[in-house]
């Protein structure tokens, strides 16, 4: 028997060669492998030995040869393929050895050119994979490490590789050549900065880790993080304590941190069940914290927290006090780490370049039955420049800076949302009801509930999407609001206008809407 080995991760590959050879299985290997095997003492043929012709160019003709494929290709069932082999002198090949030129490794080097990009995108490996693979029931092809020891293990039991266990690494072949070549498509395809959606689309993503379970208990789970160069994202949070990130931890956080990402400002955002639930700024973080707090101390519990500076004492002595999952800050003193470490259940993150969006290009998707939609992330909250002041009454400028705050939070509420903020605090956040009206009441309630009668006098509100009635006004007359932002675009605009020029509401209208499902 013989085996080809060509490989650039080369993890545990002296130890799996010693174990071949000791099998009485011959070795076949190729460029840096069959050096590294030669280094150490393992004996081995050179491809070129095999196929009578040399490695050219720079090593990319090595065994795109027929002595190499129909020695892996052909049928050992089939007297007709054996009868060919023997006129052409071919041996077979019994096991393929192959992993793939570090394509990712590649791209991810800081100033790498299109060039070395491309130089290191492999052409013989994939063949020989794939020609392997589609001859599994002759032929064992590993191309990962993990499995060396099953297949010995085989051999040693059994003097052969189990059809089962074939099936098995067949399929990984097709793993992980499509992960290949989907990295090596995206790049190109960000190398054009193409940003159109194709005829076909084909989406490689790596595992982080596996979960215990998904949404709910029943459910599976596991969470993968995309290819290439990231900051800011949660993928890259180094955890300091408590268990790992359950499926609903990691999507509520998420969408904390998208929020959070609209501020520049000391910014603290609490969320639950993926909706804000308490969001400060401040000139200090921990004054940002306590708006945040104060404004939803019913919600936030069994909640998550983050902020965009550096996580304070103070704030750890408070959030000892009640019942969070997950914490993620960019640092922390040392005195609030510690204190926050003594919990063994919360799960204490720290994530630098915390502030960094997402690219205006990534995308958003979503499955549904049988399909997938797609779209690119909101990456917008407003221009300015469109911006209509559509009443008699003008905002003042403090109110002007609250109208800004909302709408940076009702961008991220469930729809149909509404977000009622006063001072550089949320107050009271409708989030997800199937009218504007009702998302509108329970903003007043919860702020009126939670922090006081008085707590919406004043205030401003913000809304996700227009209003279809003149309903939401008068209810926000009635609650006390001064100011409303939204984005316009109903057929009955003008009622709401006149509505709020009765009760001297300001009303601006953005001219973006931000529906969020």
């Amino acid at each position: 028997m013989r085996a080809l080995i060509s490989v650039s991760d080369k993890t545990g590959i002296i130890e799996f060669c010693r174990e071949l050879i000791a099998l009485d299985i011959e070795i076949i290997s190729t460029g840096g492998t069959y050096e590294k095997l030669k280094s150490e003492g393992i004996r081995a043929l050179e491809v070129s030995e095999v196929t009578g012709f040399p490695e050219c160019l720079d090593g990319r003709v090595k065994t795109l040869h027929p002595k190499v494929h129909a020695g892996i290709l052909a049928i050992r069932a089939n007297v007709d393929h054996m009868s060919q082999l023997e006129k052409l002198s071919v041996e077979t090949i019994d096991f393929v050895v192959v992993n793939l030129y570090p394509f990712k490794a590649t791209i991810m080097k800081e100033g790498v050119t299109r060039a070395e990009a491309v130089e290191n995108i492999d052409i013989g490996g994939p063949t020989m994979l794939r020609s392997a693979a589609k001859n599994y029931q002759d032929v064992a092809v590993i191309t990962d490490p993990s499995d060396y020891d099953l297949v010995i293990k085989e051999l040693k039991e059994a003097q052969t590789v189990s059809m089962e266990t074939k099936f098995y690494l067949m399929q990984k072949v097709f793993v992980h050549t499509s992960h290949y070549d989907a990295m090596i498509a995206d790049y190109l395809k960000k190398e054009r900065n193409d940003t159109s959606f194709g005829p076909t689309l084909t989406l490689t993503y790596e595992k982080v880790q596996e979960m215990r379970y998904g949404e709910n208990p029943h459910q599976q789970a596991a969470f993968y993080r995309q290819v290439g160069k990231q900051t800011g994202s949660l993928v890259d949070a180094v955890q300091h304590n408590g268990k790992e990130l359950s499926f609903n931890n990691i999507n509520d956080t998420n969408g904390a941190l998208e929020l959070l990402k609209e501020f520049d400002e000391p910014a603290v955002v609490a969320c639950k069940h993926g909706n804000p639930c308490g969001v400060g700024i401040a000139s200090d973080i921990t004054d940002a914290w306590r708006k945040a707090f104060t404004a939803d101390k019913v919600s936030i519990f069994g909640g998550i927290v983050v902020c965009n500076r550096k996580l304070t004492e103070a704030m750890a002595l408070d959030m000892q006090n009640i019942f969070l999952e997950v914490i993620v800050a960019p640092e922390y003193e040392k005195e609030a780490l510690d204190l926050l470490c003594v919990k063994k259940n919360i799960r204490v993150l720290e994530l630098k370049n915390i502030e960094v969006p997402q690219s205006a290009d990534a995308l958003d998707m979503k499955k549904v039955n049988g399909g997938l939609i797609v779209q690119t992330i909101d990456a917008k909250l407003y221009d300015e420049a469109d911006w209509k002041v559509v009443t008699d009454t003008a905002p003042a400028k403090e109110q002007i800076e609250d109208l800004k705050f909302g709408m940076k939070i009702v961008k991220y509420v469930k729809s149909n949302g509404i977000a009622v903020v006063k001072s550089g605090q949320s107050i009271g956040i409708g989030p997800g009801q199937v009218n504007r009206i009702w998302a509108a009441k329970q903003s007043f309630e919860h702020a009126h509930e939670l922090i006081g009668a008085e707590a919406t006098e004043g205030a401003v509100l913000a809304s996700d999407a227009f209003f279809p009635f003149s309903d939401v006004v008068e209810a926000a007359h009635a609650a006390g609001i001064k100011a409303i932002i939204q984005p316009g675009g109903s057929v009955n605009d003008q009622k709401s206008i006149d509505k709020c020029n009765e009760y001297g509401i300001a009303m601006v209208l953005t001219g973006m809407r931000h529906f969020r499902h």
